[in-house]
């Protein structure tokens, strides 16, 4: 393991589980990674493209998978434009501790929380019910 790794065993995207239900919900697979439904909902829409495997740079995959895991990206963009209509969709790559490759998709809507500026990690302000984070998934879906 080389210093941008982090253990898979404690990858939320790698185990699923509890590891990854502290912070987001399964949506669906895409053709080379997850989709994943943000549970902090203070943008509505907020979702994680995570890769299939893991690794932790876009530069530890070949151009091949690069591409198709762009390609899931703009899917999942595309996908939430259409079901929750923002005005503009923030991304965000990090992983400075969790080493996972993977997208935030952070819809951002004028006159509302953070517009204009940098989407908070994690704000923990706004959480749903179950129905409400399966009302989500399905509007997402249909629009996949």
């Amino acid at each position: 393991m080389n210093e941008r790794e982090a253990p898979r065993e404690k990858c939320g995207y790698c185990m699923g589980g509890e590891l990854l239900a502290a912070f987001g919900i399964p949506v669906c697979d895409l053709s080379v990674s997850k989709l994943i439904l943000f549970k902090e909902q203070s943008h509505p829409g907020r979702c994680i493209v995570a890769y299939k495997d893991h690794v932790s740079e876009i530069v530890d995959i070949s151009a091949e998978e690069r591409a198709a895991f762009m390609e899931d990206v703009a899917r999942a963009a595309k996908a939430i434009h259409a079901a929750f209509h923002p005005d503009k969709l923030n991304y965000g790559a990090y992983g400075d501790t969790g080493c996972h490759l993977h997208v935030h998709i952070v819809p951002k809507y004028r006159d509302q929380y953070e517009w204009g500026g940098v989407f908070a990690m994690n704000p923990g302000e706004k959480f749903l019910s179950d129905d409400e984070y399966a009302a989500m998934i399905e509007k997402i879906k249909e629009n996949l």
